[in-house]
């Protein structure tokens, strides 16, 4: 994997995604040069229409992302790819008709974007036919070596036997005596010399996977691998990268207090992210507020009790506010005001909250949260004071999710389906913290375009 402004992207989707931009150019291109041909006109350099290339390539490219072309499903069958991008395309379509709409000289005519959509979509589905089984090629994975044979070794070992997965164990060394997971390890008092081994194997990196590391390190040993030049890692850094997520069963707080990240206070980075909640909230009230009027006369008539309803959330630095939403429950949903977890059919849901819910309409008025500081766009969902105060006492770790703004949608949202269970919680907080370590505007962008995933195939909702 590469390390693109904090965030971990594999190899080959980077080199697919600049394979499919170089594409997507190359469509536009000889969609303007078949139109101008039948209209009999003359073709002008390529360099003075370069701005209608690129919107278009960005356009498509973006589409692609915000619907999954570049997910691990997409990445292993071409029939779920090829399905994905032609809804990436459709997508498209409607994404280079707002540019039309907004600025007309930096966009292809729209004879042009028909003509490039149709070799865009031909080009892109080519490549994956031929290429598409390179790209789970070992030339494409890390080769690691496995320092431990116990159950962090086999954790390393289930993760590596998962389709999609990014890296390929190239062997295990068992470090100690003590009972193994692992059959095929080799015993360290086997090996004359470990970094030999390591060269032996061709291994790009080794991961310290020991299960008692208290006077355990092998100090020398790692001295020795790293000046080889070989990379070395340790459990909880590794799962971080391969998965996306902070791994609440190995981490502790020495690892998140020397390792980087948590840096979602700088500056810049805040002002910015606040400038973009202000306008995107703006104009998602405007353009959202008559389907949240018309919402709320139905909500309003089939069932009693309002149509909005506040409900107060933990916010940054654990202090509370109140959030918007359209009701989507019976108004006796809560007896005293007793929190309770949604549940899957959850019979306190109306008929029209069911359907809101499922479209995420009623989190609609949440922009208004958003404009007036409370919310971000993106961030950890902000949980009920009663919720927070029992997870807290069960979960490690958890008040941090708390040193970021909370968000509409976030990472753990695009990347865990909605639950209601602590198990759910606590995997739902590695996305958090994974989140709140590795803040950067490139993330939320990434965040918010997968979140029209979300929003188109909704398994998750409730």
């Amino acid at each position: 994997m590469i390390r693109l402004f904090k965030h971990y992207v594999p190899y080959a989707v980077l080199l697919l995604g600049f394979v499919d931009f170089l594409l997507l150019l190359f469509a536009a291109e000889a969609g303007w040069v078949i139109r101008l041909h039948q209209l009999g006109s003359l073709v002008a350099p390529i360099g003075e229409r370069i701005p209608q290339l690129l919107s278009f390539a960005i356009a498509l490219q973006c589409a692609m992302v915000a619907v999954g072309v570049y997910g691990a499903e997409a990445l292993q069958s071409l029939r779920f790819a090829a399905a994905r991008l032609l809804v990436a395309v459709s997508l498209g379509v409607i994404l280079i008709s707002l540019l039309f709409f907004l600025f007309p000289e930096l966009t292809l005519w729209r004879s042009n974007s028909a003509y490039a959509m149709g070799i865009a979509i031909a080009l892109l589905i080519l490549v994956r036919a031929v290429f598409g089984g390179l790209i789970g090629h070992e030339a494409f994975k890390r080769r690691v070596l496995v320092l431990g044979a116990g159950d962090r070794a086999a954790r390393l070992k289930a993760l590596a036997e998962k389709p999609g997965a990014s890296f390929l164990v190239v062997g295990y060394v068992a470090m100690s005596e003590g009972p193994h997971r692992i059959a095929e390890a080799i015993s360290r008092k086997d090996i004359a010399v470990l970094g030999d081994h390591v060269v032996a194997l061709n291994a790009s990196e080794v991961v310290l996977a020991l299960d008692e590391r208290r006077n355990a390190l092998p100090l020398a040993d790692l001295v020795r691998i790293k000046t080889t030049g070989v990379h070395v890692n340790e459990l909880s850094s590794f799962l971080e990268r391969e998965t996306g997520r902070v791994d609440l069963d190995s981490v502790n707080p020495s690892w998140l207090i020397f390792s980087d990240g948590f840096s979602s206070g700088r500056r810049l980075s805040g002002l910015a992210k606040r400038l973009f909640d202000i306008l995107a909230s703006l104009l998602l009230l405007v353009l959202a507020g008559p389907l949240i009027v018309i919402t709320a006369l139905l909500v309003k008539l089939e069932s009693r009790g309002p149509a909005f309803f506040r409900q107060s959330r933990v916010g940054r630095y654990g202090v509370p506010f109140d959030m918007i939403k359209l009701r989507s429950m019976r108004e006796d949903a809560e007896v005293a005001g007793q929190a309770v977890w949604a549940q899957k059919n959850d019979p306190r849901v109306t008929r029209v909250g069911r359907i809101i819910r499922k479209l995420r309409i009623d989190e609609l008025p949440q922009a208004w949260t958003v404009l007036t500081g409370g919310m971000s766009f993106v961030g950890p969902r902000p949980e009920r004071p009663q919720f927070v105060a029992d997870l807290e006492g069960h979960l490690p770790f958890y008040a941090e999710r708390h040193m970021v703004k909370p968000g509409i949608t976030g990472w753990a949202q695009i990347n865990y389906p909605y639950g209601a269970s602590l198990e759910d919680a606590r995997h739902k907080l590695e996305y958090d913290l994974y989140y709140a370590k590795n803040y950067t505007p490139f993330l939320d962008t990434l965040i918010l375009l997968q979140t029209v995933r979300v929003l188109l195939w909704p398994e998750g909702a409730r």
